[in-house]
């Protein structure tokens, strides 16, 4: 059963449903202001200094804890469907796995849609990932995390790294990513009266959104048509409450095809991101103990 602090994210998902069916007409920007809520459901996890960084043209923020590994880097990517979100909605949740972790994240600000469509947020995660790289960090010494459309582009930009040749990451961790923009996903029906915020038209607006003119069947973009040869070891969690619970089953069983490991763990009762809750409700605080468990040994911080 769910804990009671768990219900926050039901609660904030619920006002902005409900803010959406009282303005049917929303503007971009006011969605945008609305969705940076979800920022609000984190505690600060304390011990952690935040610095503004310019990655050639990309805005940034480090998130480093006192006293972690400066060369070990999260590459984080923040959701919202690659519309809304940004570094500050996120700043906290991203923190709070950095510190669990004991390295530094970096938190990318990619440019959104509509006004910037695909490729641009898979070209400019390359873009930081190869700064990383010149400024020393050793591509084993790199994860990317990111969530919704962040754990899409957790897969996605390591995808363009691999075909640009390029040193792949040690890790990738998508929490509930958004990999199917067709919308296919069995869970839309199966868990449609018990999730609280996500919809197929919704998702389906979001991915036109997101795409601009190309096509839903992209594989740089629907992870349900990528090929995952040769990807690195992957770390997928997800709410068992969902709507898009099977955008990560599918996709954690498509990279175990492709011969690579994935771990997939489906948390009962969860909604979509419930990390947000990061230091308020247990399931959230559990789940990050668990991406840094996993993850620390491949960073070599075990």
């Amino acid at each position: 059963m769910a804990s009671p602090q768990a219900a926050a994210i039901d609660h904030l998902f619920d006002s902005f449903v409900a803010a959406m069916a009282a303005n049917p007409a929303m503007g971009l920007d006011e969605l945008r202001d609305l969705l940076e809520r979800c920022g609000d459901l984190a505690t600060d996890p304390g011990q952690v200094d935040y610095f503004d960084i310019d990655v050639e043209g990309t805005p940034c923020l480090w998130a480093v804890p006192h006293g972690c590994a400066e060369d070990r880097v999260l590459l984080a990517l923040h959701g919202g469907g690659c519309v809304t979100g940004s570094r500050f909605s996120h700043r906290k949740m991203f923190a709070h796995i950095a510190k669990a972790v004991g390295c530094r994240a970096l938190v990318v600000d990619y440019l959104r849609a509509p006004e910037h469509t695909h490729p641009s947020q898979n070209n400019e995660g390359v873009k930081v990932y190869e700064w990383l790289l010149a400024q020393g960090i050793k591509p084993q010494h790199i994860a990317t995390v990111g969530d919704s459309a962040g754990g899409l582009l957790s897969l996605s930009v390591v995808l363009a790294i691999r075909d640009r040749g390029l040193p792949l990451p040690a890790a990738v961790m998508p929490m509930s990513p958004w990999c199917d923009m067709e919308a296919t996903a069995p869970s839309f029906e199966t868990n449609a009266k018990v999730e609280r915020l996500i919809s197929r038209d919704m998702s389906l607006n979001m991915a036109g959104l997101f795409l601009g003119g190309a096509s839903r069947q992209d594989p740089t973009a629907n992870m349900m048509y990528a090929d995952f040869k040769g990807f690195p070891p992957t770390y997928v969690q997800v709410g068992g409450y969902e709507v898009i619970m099977d955008d990560s089953t599918r996709v954690a069983e498509r990279i175990r095809q492709a011969g690579s490991e994935c771990k997939l763990e489906v948390f009962p009762e969860m909604q979509h991101v419930f990390q947000f809750m990061a230091g308020r409700a247990p399931e959230a605080d559990d789940a990050i103990a668990k991406l840094a468990s996993w993850v620390k040994p491949k960073l070599g911080l075990a």
